[in-house]
């Protein structure tokens, strides 16, 4: 029988590929398959195009990299694409001072400083402003972070404290995952490919635009990967995945824009957990499978009065269901987000944001050994903070 998440997988890939036809008024046009990166690979720039480079991470705006007083890096769509990593954890390793370790072939372990685990604690890790960070065991489960790698605009990675402005979490760092405008993913790309450990993989993607500034893009990918090398010839951890989504920007004019993309995916990946039981043996490591399955959906409204003058507000909704074959998590995220930034005199650049955040979770008692009490808890979140910007000899000091 299937799930509502695998016939949403069915209906989108119906969408996807009747996407020629139901969109017929849309423009059409190939993505160049050698179009440079406007910014270029970082190690061919100078430096005054270094310092050039726009960042969004450390204030939640667009800024010249030269400009931020964080320590931060960004990974760029170029140095992903030469690199030819295949997954978001891989191309963290391009990042200095991130700790990239894969525990098996479903599982990886990311720390920032030294303090790396699988569930990545204390880094906020954040894809398109959405968090992914999860409150019941307090971290990230990469397995489930992904869309297709060509989509990805930048990584920008902070290293240290960014919790003034993204609040709770962010203790160690944070890591934003920046999807590219659907306007300059047009056009149709197909990738297929399979080997030993990759045993088989197809992505496809496709763009168009009406040509008064609105543009969408809807893609759907799958694979099959197999288990990684054991001694012990244990070989549990065989994964599959599928996954589709869709973007649609529009331009309405120079001040108002909105974003609308949303994902879901149905995955199945192999582990060994430990198993607890009140009677003899008390603990035992058993092999099974984890059901992994949800979604999301997210929009953005952003309104420009001048340079440096505007509003945001963003909402998401995230579905999260969690089948381990030692307990179970079914979860349920609402986030709202709201951010001013205005300009008081010729010296001040003031930031004011607000955000507000329900996780509602329902914990499933898979063995006797393993609960969690209350099994339906809501976890909330309010965050506020307020920046201020000055200018004291423009271009060469602030504070």
């Amino acid at each position: 029988m299937q799930t509502f998440e695998q016939r949403a997988c069915l209906a989108v890939l119906t969408l996807f590929l009747a996407a020629a036809g139901a969109f017929p008024q849309f423009t059409r046009a190939a993505e160049p398959s050698e179009q440079q990166d406007s910014q270029g690979p970082l190690k061919n720039l100078s430096l005054e195009q270094l310092g050039n480079v726009e960042v969004s991470t450390v204030s939640k705006s667009l800024e010249q990299v030269w400009d931020t007083p964080a320590a931060i890096y960004v990974i760029t769509r170029e140095d992903i694409r030469r690199s030819g990593v295949a997954t978001i954890p891989a191309a963290m390793r391009l990042a200095p001072g991130v700790e990239v370790a894969r525990i098996d072939s479903n599982k990886w372990s990311v720390g920032i400083r030294g303090f790396g685990s699988r569930l990545s604690r204390s880094v906020l890790v954040l894809i398109d402003g959405r968090s992914v960070y999860s409150t019941l065991l307090s971290g990230t489960y990469w397995e489930v972070q992904d869309t297709l790698i060509e989509d990805i605009d930048r990584i920008e990675v902070i290293r240290g404290p960014g919790g003034t402005i993204w609040g709770p979490n962010a203790v160690n760092g944070v890591i934003n995952i920046i999807t590219r405008n659907s306007k300059d993913t047009q056009g149709a790309l197909v990738s297929a490919g399979g080997g030993d450990l990759e045993q088989g993989f197809l992505s496809a993607r496709y763009g168009g635009s009406n040509g008064k500034g609105l543009s969408y893009r809807v893609y759907a990918k799958g694979f099959v990967r197999g288990p990684g090398f054991h001694f012990d010839n244990d070989n549990y951890d065989r994964w599959r995945s599928v996954q589709s989504g869709f973007r649609l920007d529009w331009e309405k004019n120079q001040r108002n824009t909105f974003t609308l993309q949303a994902d879901i995916y149905d995955e199945g990946a192999g582990e060994t957990v430990s198993l607890t039981n009140y009677t003899p043996p008390f603990s035992q490591t058993v092999g099974g499978t984890e059901f992994l399955d949800g979604g999301n959906i997210l929009g953005r409204w952003t309104r420009t009065f001048s340079e440096g003058n505007d509003v945001q507000v963003q909402f998401y909704y995230d579905r999260t269901n969690r089948r381990e074959p030692n307990f179970g998590d079914l979860r349920n995220t609402f986030d709202l987000d709201y951010l001013q930034r205005f300009h008081i005199g010729s010296s001040n650049h003031i930031s004011v944001g607000f955000g507000a955040r329900a996780s509602q979770g329902h914990e499933l008692e898979v063995t006797p050994g393993l609960f969690f009490r209350p099994s339906f808890r809501t976890d909330q979140l309010y965050t506020a903070f307020v920046q201020d910007d000055i200018s004291i000899i423009p271009n060469r000091l602030t504070a």
